[in-house]
């Protein structure tokens, strides 16, 4: 029997999320920069309210787990150790149905564990990557779509098989979603995938620190990637909502906007949101939705993921999302700019 062709092949790390509630803590805001810093007291003890630990997360693993949910074929291409973590990330991925041939196991190692520290609505991550050796595995069942995100810092010759891949393989499309080792190294030293990218998202901070520039301005920072190659691209700006040029047609180059969706009610943490909006949005498109559609589908995702603690709880079903999209207004929709 002719096995079917995969959708969605991820490749990204990894990860088990410790979520640390916090009680006692300050947040410090520089209006002129944007940025802000959690503060605690220094050499105290610190009271914490919970800890949840959730398996099997990351930005790859995080859109492998949406693909599914939404009704793709999805499979995984990441490192874990061989630990007990390792193996609640492989049951956690079989759980949604991803596939896992392609996770290689590194014995000896530690899966990748990081520790979230939680509060009010926000979180910082504590992040340490293992030092594993990237190295591309064979991939029997060719897929339709590759979704590259987030690897470590000892990656940077993997990135070079991975244009390889594709190289030799035209035919499969690619989405990107930079994480924080790529967004470092610049569009130049990966311009062989920032010029074969279908659908490249990233938010507006990202922007900027990718593009090495201060320009605030949405439709310049959507121009300027449009130059270097991608199809389509996509900036998210928060509860600000979120922009795009282009399309699956490489002549395609209006932009739009799209307004957020409503929270259903207070977000309870933040973690994900972007994953949720970045797989789903590619998720849509590999559906064979408009750029359009696939707008009005990715925030959905977003505002459902925040219900919940992680990453991935609260990511729906494509029934689920359709139904939720069939009650909102005429306003949530697209806007040409």
């Amino acid at each position: 029997m002719e096995e079917t062709q995969l959708d969605f092949l991820a490749i990204g790390d990894i990860t088990t999320d410790a979520f640390i509630r916090l009680k006692e803590a300050e947040v410090h805001c520089d209006v002129r920069t944007d940025s802000c810093q959690i503060c605690m007291n220094f050499a105290d003890k610190i009271p914490y309210e919970s800890v949840t630990v959730i398996p099997a997360v990351g930005n790859s693993p995080n859109a492998a787990v949406s693909a599914s949910r939404l009704g793709l074929s999805s499979a995984l291409v990441a490192n874990i150790g061989d630990d007990r973590n390792g193996e609640e990330c492989l049951e956690s991925l079989k759980k949604d149905n991803v596939q896992t041939d392609y996770i290689k196991k590194h014995h000896g190692m530690h899966t990748n564990y990081h520790y979230v520290l939680w509060y009010k609505d926000e979180r910082t991550i504590l992040v340490k990557h293992e030092d594993y050796t990237y190295t591309f595995p064979t991939i029997e069942n060719l897929p339709k779509w590759v979704y590259l995100s987030s690897l470590g810092g000892s990656s940077e010759h993997f990135h070079q098989e991975i244009s390889d891949f594709l190289a030799s393989n035209p035919n499969i499309k690619l989405a990107f979603q930079p994480g924080t080792f790529q967004m470092r190294l610049g569009y130049e030293k990966l311009s062989q995938l920032y010029s074969r990218c279908d659908i490249l998202i990233c938010n507006m901070q990202e922007a900027r620190l990718i593009l090495k520039t201060n320009e605030r301005e949405p439709g310049v920072l959507l121009r300027r990637f449009k130059s270097i190659g991608p199809k389509i691209v996509c900036i998210t700006d928060g509860p600000k909502g979120a922009y795009t040029i282009g399309g699956l047609d490489k002549d395609d180059t209006r932009m739009w906007f799209m307004p957020p969706f409503p929270d259903p009610k207070p977000p309870v943490e933040r973690t994900g949101a972007g994953d949720a909006f970045a797989s789903t949005f590619a998720s849509a498109l590999i559906l064979g939705k408009s750029v359009e559609e696939a707008l009005k589908w990715a925030p959905i995702n977003s505002a459902f993921v925040v219900q919940d603690i992680g990453a991935q709880k609260g990511l729906l079903t494509r029934e689920a999302l359709e139904q939720y999209l069939s009650t909102v207004g005429e306003e949530y929709k697209p806007k040409q700019i």
